[in-house]
């Protein structure tokens, strides 16, 4: 069967001429309907996700990315952008219009002696930790190997070293981004500077990041891994985590999370890393440890990539995702009795409830500093609702829904960006907090038409 015409905004069918010009001049490859690598080019992380672009480029570099950007606009098509990672709110792939796919952009440069990264837009944490490890170096940057680096630092980006040093938007040097009309632009401290505090945080609404340098630190060999502890523990061990991680130093860096273990039983556990000196991170982990005592504990001295990859399995490519995500002022008992009863109704096993302790670093940089607005807040709750029959989206999506709901009079009435799947206009505006306007009006100055509309959008400044 032929493929459908490729048509733009109203409908009109965009020339095939225009189309073949325009796959003639890329380095990269063209993917159309009814090809025979379509069905897996349009295939996401969420497989509640499924739709069809028109067209996909497969971009093997900067130019490749200017040549489709200028060609969408032309054309006047709908535009996704795909990076390398998770995308669990499908923005990365549209119905109609055009994608432009950095997917296969993975290149990683490490400068040892300036402790500096230059990776391109199509990289995955895995990629650049295999670099940067080489040179015992690590790049502040997620808590899962599979994250793609890209939709992670221009939403912020929290991982395993936030703590002693900060989001990842706050450890990025500079920016190669194609902007609306097609130029490719450097954003750094000293060029572009607005465009360069924008990109910090407020996701992709400015433009097509097709590399980024990162300033990167000593880290090669941590202290981290798992303990695990009975789910009716889960209360008790939530308030031990409050009391404890709140007083821990910045080197160590712990999550909490309602789960289950690869064998079905409900559990709770905590994920921590340690990265300082090794003896004194004994003594520091040694309360948490001797908790409990918990049914299994794993913390040991560990290759940083083997941290960073140890959530893998949790998050595999291929089932069905839904997200939703909340600041809390502060983690009550009334908050922690809500996480748990409401864990402990999760309709899958492979749903969980994160609880995330920021505190540190990144709050010691102002508000108004990047795009990233919310840095007084100290806990984020990730509520990750995971399963796999299609036939059972909607139960599962009523449970984080429920569970979001419920945490209302907790709330602080901040999102964190990265955490968000589709969601209403009044919360994508709370994720970007005071900082709205001012990225409203740079909007406005690098894209006035809203050419990249397809993400957590922020609108042109009228």
């Amino acid at each position: 069967m032929a493929a459908r015409a490729l048509t733009n905004v109203r409908g009109k069918a965009v020339d095939r001429k225009a189309i073949a010009a325009f796959e003639a001049g890329l380095a990269g490859r063209l993917i159309r309907p009814g090809g025979s690598d379509y069905a897996a080019a349009r295939r996401i992380w969420n497989a509640s996700i499924d739709r069809r672009p028109g067209l996909i480029v497969r971009c093997q570099g900067a130019a490749d990315v200017v040549e489709a950007v200028n060609f969408a606009r032309e054309n006047n098509l709908r535009v996704a952008v795909r990076g390398g990672g998770h995308n669990v709110g499908g923005r990365a792939i549209s119905d109609g219009g055009i994608v432009i796919d950095l997917s296969g952009m993975k290149a990683v440069h490490v400068d040892a002696a300036r402790r500096s990264v230059r990776v391109q837009g199509g990289a995955t944490l895995g990629d650049l930790d295999r670099e940067t490890h080489l040179y015992g170096l690590a790049v502040p940057a997620g808590v899962v190997s599979q994250t793609g680096i890209a939709g992670l630092a221009l939403g912020g980006g929290v991982g395993w070293l936030v703590r002693k040093h900060g989001l990842t938007c706050d450890n990025v040097l500079a920016f190669e981004v194609v902007t609306a009309d097609g130029r490719a632009r450097t954003a750094s401290a000293r060029q572009h500077p607005d465009l360069f505090w924008a990109l910090r945080g407020g996701g992709g609404n400015f433009g097509v990041v097709t590399s980024f340098e990162f300033r990167a630190y000593p880290v090669s060999t941590v202290l981290g891994g798992l303990l695990v502890h009975p789910r009716e523990r889960a209360g008790e061990l939530l308030r031990f985590y409050r009391g404890f991680i709140e007083k821990a130093p910045r080197e160590l860096t712990a999550y909490c999370g309602l789960l289950h273990t690869p064998d079905g039983m409900p559990a709770a556990a905590v994920i921590a890393c340690w990265s300082g000196e090794r003896s004194r991170g004994e003594k520091v982990l040694r309360p948490l440890r001797q908790f409990g005592p918990p049914l299994l504990d794993a913390i040991q001295p560990m290759p940083f990539p083997a941290l960073q990859s140890m959530l893998d399995d949790a998050f595999p490519s291929g089932n069905q995702n839904y997200w939703k995500s909340t600041f809390l002022d502060g983690l009550s008992d009334g908050a922690i009795d809500l996480l748990v009863a409401h864990a402990n109704k999760a309709a899958s096993p492979l749903s969980a409830v994160v609880v995330e302790y920021y505190a540190g670093a990144a709050n010691k940089v102002a508000p108004t500093a990047t795009a990233f607005a919310h840095r007084q807040m100290s806990y984020d709750i990730g509520i990750l609702a995971q399963w796999t029959k299609p036939r059972d989206s909607k139960r599962h999506v009523a449970w984080a829904r429920g569970l979001s709901e419920a945490l209302k009079p907790h709330a602080s009435g901040a999102f964190y960006l990265n955490f968000l799947d589709q969601e209403a206009d009044a919360t994508i505006r709370a994720a970007f907090g005071r900082n709205y306007a001012r990225l409203a009006r740079i909007k406005k100055k690098y894209d006035p038409q809203n050419f990249f509309r397809l993400n957590q959008n922020i609108a042109p400044a009228k």
